[in-house]
């Protein structure tokens, strides 16, 4: 796997690239003003999310549970570490919608999380994974 970054302003703007050319913009979201684009810290947030929520939709479909809506909200708590402010925790919430058994989509998380995420694997032990799944509205 084989990513390219090229700065493409004059402040902080970055492109990063994968091998068939498809792209994400990075951004120094300190620098409020002019801010086009996420973070790095925010994109691996998001790579989380997305990482995760690939393994649940591709386990809940295999199940043959009806999927109507899916979304996650992730939160990420940091703390400085020398200059540096690491993760220390990250919680992934789950909203689910459709007919869908409760139990399945609580075991499709603990799957993801304990066994098929790559990039919540990548980031232990340093940092804490946690995760909460609501189905049409009802925490599980």
């Amino acid at each position: 796997m084989k990513i390219t970054l090229n700065r493409i302003n004059d402040d902080y703007l970055f492109e990063c690239k994968n091998a068939l050319g498809n792209s994400i913009l990075l951004d120094n979201i300190s620098q409020n003003e002019g801010t086009i684009a996420v973070s790095p810290m925010e994109s691996l947030l998001m790579a989380v999310a997305g990482c995760s929520g690939i393994d649940m939709v591709n386990i809940l479909k295999k199940q043959r549970q009806e999927l109507t809506g899916f979304s996650a909200e992730v939160q990420g708590e940091r703390i400085s570490v020398d200059e540096a402010k690491p993760f220390k925790t990250i919680l992934v919430q789950f909203f689910l919608e459709g007919n869908i058994d409760p139990q399945k989509a609580l075991r499709a998380a603990e799957l993801s999380f304990q066994k098929y995420c790559s990039v919540s694997k990548t980031l232990e032990p340093n940092v804490t994974v946690n995760y909460e799944v609501s189905v049409n509205g009802a925490k599980v």
